[in-house]
């Protein structure tokens, strides 16, 4: 289905400012299906101009307070004036027109009548648009005093849609913490004193404190804080902000000034208690800062066994031993890089390319001299990536970095007074968002005519191919260079996919 920007730009002659402020109406009429206990359904006039008489319904949405009108959903479709006569009455006079029809649909309940209330939609100093309040008058409710309220300020928003002072051209919080109309309402005259409290939202100021009858009082009489109150109604703009109670209440207020006349004639106070979200959200809160302790300490305990392992390095007097444990050593920084990174990072992805710039410095601080000189160049970006993903990536970056390092580069020649070439080495990160590509080019001697990877008998490349195609889900392949010196060590992790298990 087309969304309504779609519908507007595809079929009318409604501008920029015109369908920004239809979207603003949308986002924020669930308050008058809600307080209407009706449907409602928005025109706009066709392509041509209002004497085509033909109109497209670009929204619809449905009360949560009542039984629903229709089963079916108009959104796209194209009536005429024949069909919709209080529709094309309203756009022609520019006023309010009420009435009942057969309208010969599918309705939700079995009546033959609806009843119909018709509101130009104003924008600047021309009618735009027709929000239709449609209901069945044989299933009308009781008119008790919540819906006789409820009713008299819907009618004073129809105002102010007709005048073009509603939807506000901000609209503040609409998401999903925002209260609704069942989540309680207060209705406040133009000293800001309450003349109606929902049961829902006596139940929201018991939950604050509040247990004193609020009707005729002002919310600071009643030991609220009215700042956005008055703010609200000092401006004519809607606020919203939160009450606390200790860190076991929090209650949402939102506070829509109703204007009339050029003035703030009273105010709409929805409440709803969000105390449960909030708890959740400090729950979650608490937990990422346990987990980046937890990154933070297993980094430390890696640094703690890599000096140990340094220390135990100096004691030995076999060089293959002593090669071993310096290998063992880088290993094991590389992986607390990545908890160190995590441990500063909300949650458990990390940005690849701030571990990848302190390995090749780790790499090249252990290698490059006047006598071997080695240049290193990362390029691209790896985006961001799970730390499932980042941990035995950084391990496999290293190796690769360090294996380019020792093959691809020969010692010099016994003759000491000879400087060898520079040499490069560049890492290219590609994050096509379903798969990353890391190249590590060198150009170097490349590589032996009978190399195959999988016979390789190093140990390095035998923990970067364990982890790329075991841990990772990916490939890996090393091949020369096309048209130079030098070898490619390509590595492809698929992203978004889950993870094999190490065998």
């Amino acid at each position: 289905m087309a969304s309504l920007a779609e519908l507007v730009r595809e079929h009318t002659d409604l501008g920029a400012p015109e369908l920004s402020h239809l979207q603003r109406l949308v986002a924020s009429w669930g308050l008058l299906a809600d307080l209407s206990f009706a449907d409602l359904l928005l025109f706009v006039p066709l392509e041509g101009g209002e004497g085509d008489g033909r109109f497209l319904v670009i929204a619809q949405i449905r009360p949560t307070t009542n039984q629903t009108v229709y089963r079916q959903d108009f959104v796209g479709q194209v009536v005429d004036e024949i069909d919709r006569p209080f529709v094309a009455r309203a756009i022609r006079t520019g006023e309010i027109v009420e009435g009942e029809m057969n309208l010969g649909l599918s309705l939700e309940a079995e009546a033959e009548r609806v009843r119909v209330m018709c509101l130009p939609v104003r924008s600047g100093d021309e009618v735009v648009a027709i929000c239709s309040r449609e209901s069945l008058p044989s299933f009308a409710r009781q008119n008790g005093d919540l819906e006789r309220v409820y009713n008299n300020v819907f009618v004073r928003f129809a105002q102010m849609i007709t005048a073009g002072t509603f939807p506000f051209p901000e609209n503040g919080a609409e998401g999903e913490e925002a209260p609704r109309v069942g989540d309680g309402v207060l209705v406040l005259d133009g000293a800001g004193r309450v003349e109606y409290a929902s049961p829902n939202a006596v139940s929201a100021l018991h939950r604050v404190g509040v247990h004193a009858n609020a009707q005729g009082m002002r919310l600071s009489e009643l030991g609220l804080e009215e700042a956005a109150i008055r703010t609200a109604m000092g401006t004519g703009s809607p606020i919203t902000e939160e009450i606390e109670r200790g860190q076991d209440v929090t209650v949402l207020l939102r506070c829509l000034p109703l204007l009339a006349d050029g003035g703030v004639t009273g105010a709409l106070v929805l409440l709803r208690d969000i105390s449960d979200l909030r708890s959740r959200d400090r729950m979650l809160v608490s937990m990422d800062a346990t987990i980046r302790e937890i990154h933070h300490r297993v980094k430390n305990n890696l640094q703690t066994i890599s000096s140990l392992l340094r220390l135990q390095g100096r004691r030995l007097t076999s060089p293959e031993a002593k090669v071993a444990i310096e290998e063992s050593v880088r290993r094991i920084r590389s992986i607390a890089l990545v908890h160190e990174i995590l441990s500063r990072a909300a949650g458990d992805e990390v940005p690849f390319n701030e571990i990848v710039r302190p390995l090749v410095r780790m790499v090249e601080d252990s290698v490059s001299s006047p006598e071997r000189p080695v240049r290193f160049v990362v390029e691209g970006d790896a985006g961001t990536l799970a730390d499932r993903v980042a941990t035995p990536l950084a391990v496999v970056l290293t190796e690769l970095l360090q294996n380019a390092v020792d093959h691809a580069f020969p010692e010099i020649a016994e003759d000491h007074d000879e400087v060898m070439a520079e040499g490069h080495v560049l890492v290219s990160l590609r994050n096509h968002g379903d798969e990353l590509l890391v190249q590590v080019t060198d150009d170097g001697v490349g590589l032996p005519s009978t190399f195959v990877l999988e016979d390789s008998p190093g140990l390095g490349l035998s923990i970067v191919r364990s982890l790329v195609v075991s841990q990772l889900g990916g490939s890996i392949v090393l091949r020369g260079r096309a048209e130079a010196h030098g070898t490619v060590a390509e590595v492809r992790v698929p992203l978004g996919a889950p993870q094999h298990s190490e065998r």
